[in-house]
């Protein structure tokens, strides 16, 4: 494993340092900063690191941040999939950042996470168990448990999961004819449209899923979400997150209205707590301040 340190051209995360390092299995963008224990910062479909910017201000005093793209993501790399979809497995993309937190010295941490990055830490917590401390979910219940209880409604209203699964490369034709357009469709929707992104963070959304081999990828994440990752989840058995676990979702927003979250996390987890914040999907960009207090909490009872 690597480090290099890169030159910082936005002003999203005043004073944070922008590395690339290399895992085994990937090289990770990542932004990292402030001060007190690690908590690690995991982002959602279709966005990247940026994701966490309003909420770095707001806990940087609290906490040293490591706010990493996905592999697939952002400016991370596009390791190339294969039939099983195993590069794209939540187990893959959680040794890369258990890596990436080693390269930065840091061996316990803390992990908060949104939508996709919130699955990654489901596995990160399972396959590195000794390291992660606690978790925190924001607006998803467990991926095979979703799957099992799918209904009409949230088939309709979570419509991607379906797409994106289809065989390569049917929905990275139809996406990578208008990238920004679909985005734009994807993440507007929700109740709170598009104001939950600053101008800057678009951009720079706009500007990373427009590259053909991010839409590849993110497919394969989904691909491998509907497989390989629920074959994992299988063969853990009745095994529970043994960490202190904390989920929250978006009272305006799907999960909750679908699912029950902490029941389904409490078939996952031994110590479950949470609750619906008053947001959509995109709450660390909708209620920073909320979150940033719910983390702080959550977090803040073991510093």
């Amino acid at each position: 494993m690597s480090l290099t340190e890169l030159p910082v051209e936005d002003d999203l995360f005043p004073g944070f340092r922008l590395l690339d390092v290399a895992t085994t299995g990937a090289r990770i963008r990542v932004r990292t900063g402030g001060e007190g224990p690690p908590l690690l910062l995991l982002h959602g479909y279709p966005q990247t690191h940026v994701l966490w910017h309003k909420l770095a201000e707001r806990l940087k005093h609290r906490f040293t941040l490591v706010c990493a793209d996905l592999r697939g993501y952002g400016d991370s790399e596009k390791p190339p999939s294969d039939a099983g979809h195993a590069p794209y497995s939540k187990r893959a993309m959680a040794q890369d950042m258990a890596q990436v937190m080693t390269a930065l010295g840091h061996r316990r941490f803390f992990v908060g996470a949104h939508d996709r990055g919130a699955r990654v830490t489901h596995r990160l917590a399972l396959d590195h168990e000794e390291r992660v401390i606690r978790l925190a979910t924001l607006d998803i219940a467990p991926t095979r448990e979703m799957y099992a209880h799918t209904t009409d409604a949230f088939a309709r209203a979570y419509w991607h999961w379906f797409f994106l699964i289809q065989a390569a490369p049917f929905p990275e034709r139809m996406i990578g004819a208008d990238p920004k357009a679909y985005w734009l469709k994807k993440c507007g929707s929700g109740s709170a449209g598009l104001a939950p992104f600053a101008p800057q963070a678009l951009e720079h959304y706009l500007r990373c899923f427009a590259d053909p081999a991010t839409i590849h990828a993110s497919c394969e994440d989904y691909r491998a979400a509907a497989t390989i990752d629920i074959r994992h989840d299988d063969e853990d058995g009745e095994r529970r997150l043994a960490q202190p676990l904390l989920a929250l979702w978006g009272e305006n927003g799907i999960i909750g209205r679908c699912f029950d979250p902490l029941a389904l996390w409490r078939r996952r987890a031994w110590n479950v707590q949470g609750k619906a914040l008053p947001g959509g999907h995109y709450l660390a960009e909708e209620i920073p301040d909320l979150v940033a207090a719910e983390f702080s909490a959550f977090f803040g009872e073991e510093t």
